[in-house]
């Protein structure tokens, strides 16, 4: 393979009507060949639920669309042995969500109301254990990052933090000092344990133990991104390769797991926020994205909708809660 490829990722796949205003958290789920991802930002938040032919990635139909009053949600996943049911991060904690009704149940409430304009849960992901991971993100640190400035003096390292999640209701601080918790994934073995930081932009490696879910001896592996740009959700194939979207670059980056590019996959969306694989053989790559800033629309941008890239190489599914 050629270390500087770079590759068409092809046109929009299923558009939304409207665009997502922000599209995020796609899950495959194989059972029923049923896509899902969110839109964060519409009135109200959505789960949108659509059926894929699995040997194709062809969609069949139109994406129901379920309506979440509740509130902001920011990820999504499948809860093991419990069908209709995600665990999910909302603006201020972890919760339940019915996939029939939308209603939320809340399970831990980490941030404060008062405090939830400032910092907030973001991505999120679950480890081969079943444990559910999520980071904050420090709006003040991200929002001086997008706008190329420094945090004010005296502020210090960002406020967000790195949580884990168990199926008993354990929440722990697993890390701290987070500027945006982005995607989180893990190696084929589950010896290492990958997750995005969008305001320094890094990609972390941490070595990762199944058994206790305990990390250490973290390692910045990827870094030196363009101004502006975020590191965004994230896959890993079954090679260990790490498949990273790339907020305000319109591509999706291919890394070896020490940090080395592969490939760049590109797409007619600036904002690409989080690929999923899906399909039979888990080698269709689902990805979502968000409509452009205002300020910052280019003639052509296909932001809001879901785009498709079919691989040669195999993903990782991603994993359930055992909760």
């Amino acid at each position: 393979m050629n270390s500087t490829e770079n590759i068409d990722g092809g046109p929009v796949w299923y558009r939304n009507t409207p665009p997502n205003l922000l599209g995020e958290s796609p899950i495959y789920r194989a059972c029923d060949s049923t896509l899902h991802w969110i839109d964060c930002y519409s009135t109200p938040c959505a789960v949108h639920i659509l059926t894929v032919d699995p040997s194709t990635g062809e969609a069949i139909g139109r994406a129901r669309i379920l309506e979440v009053p509740f509130g902001r949600i920011t990820a999504i996943y499948f809860r093991k042995g419990t069908p209709g049911s995600y665990i999910c991060g909302y603006q201020q904690g972890i919760a339940l969500l019915d996939e029939k009704t939308g209603g939320v149940v809340v399970l831990k409430e980490l941030i404060k109301k008062e405090d939830s304009e400032a910092w907030a849960m973001n991505d999120g992901g679950v480890d081969p254990q079943g444990r559910f991971w999520i980071g904050e993100v420090d709006m003040k640190a991200l929002f001086a990052k997008m706008g190329g400035k420094s945090l004010p003096e005296g502020y210090g390292s960002p406020r967000g933090r790195l949580w884990r999640y168990e199926a008993d209701g354990t929440c722990t601080i697993m890390d701290t000092g987070i500027g945006c918790g982005n995607g989180i994934g893990w190696s084929p073995d589950g010896k290492c344990m990958y997750f995005n930081d969008s305001v320094p932009q890094i990609t972390w490696r941490y070595d990762f133990d199944r058994e206790t879910g305990k990390i250490c001896n973290k390692m910045k592996i990827i870094g030196d991104l363009p101004q502006g740009v975020l590191n965004d959700g994230c896959v890993v194939d079954q090679e260990g390769n790490l498949w990273v979207a790339m907020f305000m670059l319109n591509c999706v980056m291919v890394y070896t797991p020490e940090g080395s590019l592969l490939k760049t996959i590109r797409f007619p969306a600036k904002l690409i926020t989080c690929p999923t694989w899906g399909g039979r053989g888990n080698d269709i790559l689902f990805i979502t994205s968000a409509q452009p800033l205002p300020e910052d629309a280019a003639p052509g941008d296909e932001g809001g909708h879901v785009f498709r890239y079919k691989t040669e190489l195999k993903g990782m599914a991603k994993h359930e809660f055992a909760g």
